[in-house]
């Protein structure tokens, strides 16, 4: 089992490396993708040796054949079943986003307990009613979850999804959720991003006057 550090950097060479095979690139070395990715050579080499793969001195990796080998390792064999709860406006832009993103993740159902949105289709998915979500969940086999609901619906939602069977949730909703041990939970908060990329910037002008930690 690869360590999660190493499946978040295999994510990104795999999506760099479809860039760089439709724009026809064939091979490419360690070093390149190690800039690519603002990394090392020797990293790179690391982690694609998790996936069983070494490059040639002279010719580097073959593009397609380390795509073939990164898919095995991140992939489920037939492919990973995904819900989506809270179609607001950032859950409409997962939608869209999830639109033929990969053939291997598909989403089955997009869910809100808002009467005007349900049976409507956004972005090809029709949205049903939060209700609906257990069964959903238990005749898909559905082992993922994104949460983009308000903050005060995501922790409910969250109990109902782990209580269901879900092992793993993509939380984009503005508030730290609690899961048990067992289930993998990734959270994407926007906001605090944005605060730290523009807090770093001023740092890097005109200093950023964070005070320090008072002792104990």
């Amino acid at each position: 089992m690869a360590p999660e550090k190493t499946v978040e950097r295999l994510c990104l060479y795999r999506r760099l490396l479809k860039t760089a095979l439709t724009e026809g690139e064939t091979n490419i070395f360690s070093h390149e993708l190690a800039e690519l990715v603002s990394g090392s050579a020797a990293q790179v080499r690391r982690d694609l040796m998790e996936v069983g793969v070494t490059g040639h001195s002279k010719r580097g990796y073959e593009v397609d054949h380390l795509l073939t080998e990164i898919d095995k390792v991140l992939d489920a064999p037939h492919g990973t079943r995904i819900v989506l709860i809270g179609v607001g406006d950032l859950g409409r832009a997962m939608l869209r986003f999830m639109k033929g993103y990969h053939e291997r993740i598909k989403v089955v159902g997009a869910f809100d307990n808002d009467e005007a949105k349900i049976e409507r289709v956004v972005h090809g998915f029709r949205c049903k009613s939060v209700t609906d979500l257990e069964a959903v969940i238990a005749s898909s086999g559905v082992d993922v979850a994104i949460i983009s609901t308000p903050a005060d619906a995501a922790q409910a939602i969250c109990d109902r999804l782990v209580a269901a069977g879900v092992r793993g949730i993509v939380n984009f909703a503005p508030v730290p959720l609690h899961v048990p041990g067992n289930v993998k939970l990734e959270r994407v908060d926007i906001a605090t991003a944005l605060e730290k990329v523009a807090c770093l910037v001023r740092q890097a002008t005109v200093g950023c006057n964070v005070p320090e930690e008072a002792n104990d």
